[in-house]
């Protein structure tokens, strides 16, 4: 099968510069933010192909018109890869298409897109980020859901039509902007969210939904197209990386993975939704990369182009922290401590970065390791007094000098 030789074809180069930066941006956006729902899943109807029934709270009538009110005139795709070079992320992906069936893109395959005649905007906007993020050197990607409840054609009869048109889109996006550093598919079959599942299908490279997407086929023209780019495992393939969803993924290091959380609740923009914490956000990034994976944190842009000032800030918070703090996370790898209540352990050449997020009682007990820890500095401030034996090592800190969010110690090992 050519697209599964092809899939782990110079995988490890591939993937070379997504584990190095560790950190990246999911944006969802359409114009849904008009109503402050979900994308998607707030679209009234039928969900073919959805088993878990079902239906959204906008009536389709609604939802499937909104584009001709979204004119989102304070957008500004040079300033959203700012944010997240603030932020120190190193890459960017946003949803080309969503379940709904919206287009962000200029497709010449339909008219429910942004630059329909019947669209006050009128702009591509896969077109403005594309290019103002390959300007600023940040690797772009695009989600593309491939479920579509508007087309007429979806999971029906005639889905062999369907097929010719989601193929011929991907074709689009991977011939028309550049270079793509990701392509994010979601198709509702196999995620794969649990360490149980993730288990289970370990040594599966095409799983059942791919006769669904015609996936081996799609695959090759992909990588026909773009040969550098990295495809995530929701498209019937196992491809290059597993996704789970709003929750940290378990300690895994034989093969990649990435967590793709919201900011807030919602994936796209909700009036007075609830805003993560600077220190939950901290946490989880910390306890990702400590399992060997990527974060992929989520914003909802609001109706009229603009993150949301209050989620801008807290980005610019993490920013700032890792301004201090990167090189316990980019280049990094899990462990190799597992994580724990505790915390969670990054290691780079000889340096292992503690991400001590809750101290257990006076002092923190780990594993043996096998080679000498040569120093031991706290990267928060204070004075680390550590014991290394053959059964494990201990290590303390002043509680008065103990970091609330994050006590961040390094340990040099000897070669």
């Amino acid at each position: 099968m050519a697209s599964t030789t092809q899939s782990q074809q110079n995988q490890t180069p591939r993937l070379d510069w997504w584990r190095a930066a560790r950190f990246g941006l999911f944006i969802h956006w359409g114009p849904v933010s008009l109503v402050g729902t979900e994308i998607g899943w707030s679209r009234g109807g039928e969900r073919r192909g959805f088993d878990r029934g079902g239906t959204g709270d906008v009536p389709i009538d609604v939802y499937d018109n909104l584009y001709k009110e979204f004119n989102p005139t304070l957008f500004n795709a040079a300033e959203w890869v700012q944010i997240a070079r603030d932020t120190g992320m190193g890459y960017m992906v946003f949803t080309s298409k969503h379940h709904d069936g919206f287009v962000n893109f200029d497709t010449a395959l339909t008219d429910y897109k942004i630059t329909s005649p019947e669209s006050p905007f009128g702009r591509d906007i896969v077109r403005e980020l594309a290019d103002a993020a390959h300007a600023a050197d940040l690797p772009f990607g695009c989600y593309y859901s491939q479920p579509d409840w508007r087309h007429p054609d979806y999971r029906n009869e005639n889905h062999h039509k369907y097929i010719d048109y989601f193929h011929a889109q991907v074709a689009e996006l991977c011939s028309n902007y550049g270079e793509l550093a990701v392509l994010w598919f979601d198709g509702l079959q196999e995620h794969f969210i649990h360490a149980e599942e993730v288990e289970r299908f370990r040594d599966v490279e095409v799983f059942p939904s791919a006769s669904i997407w015609e996936s081996e086929r799609l695959f090759q023209k992909i990588r026909e197209l773009q040969p550098n780019i990295l495809i995530n495992n929701r498209c019937g393939m196992r491809a290059d990386f597993d996704t789970p969803e709003q929750m940290i993924g378990a300690f895994q290091n034989q093969r990649p993975w990435e967590s793709c959380i919201t900011i807030c609740k919602q994936w796209s923009w909700k009036p007075d939704d609830i805003l993560k914490s600077f220190e939950e956000c901290i946490h989880t990034l910390a306890r990702v990369v400590g399992g060997d994976g990527n974060l992929l944190l989520n914003v909802g842009p609001m109706p009229d182009g603009r993150i949301e000032p209050r989620q801008v800030e807290r980005l610019r918070e993490i920013g700032d922290w890792l301004g201090h703090y990167g090189e316990s996370i980019y280049g990094t790898r899990g462990g190799p401590f597992r994580p724990g209540a505790w915390g969670a352990a990054t290691h780079k050449g000889e340096d292992i970065y503690l991400h001590i997020l809750a101290w257990p009682e006076d002092k923190l007990t780990l594993a043996p390791l096998a080679q000498k820890i040569v120093s031991a500095v706290s990267m928060t401030g204070g004075e680390v007094a550590l014991t290394q034996s053959d059964d494990a090592i201990t290590l303390s800190i002043a509680p008065e000098d103990r970091n609330p969010v994050n006590t961040l110690v390094r340990l040099t090992v000897a070669n």
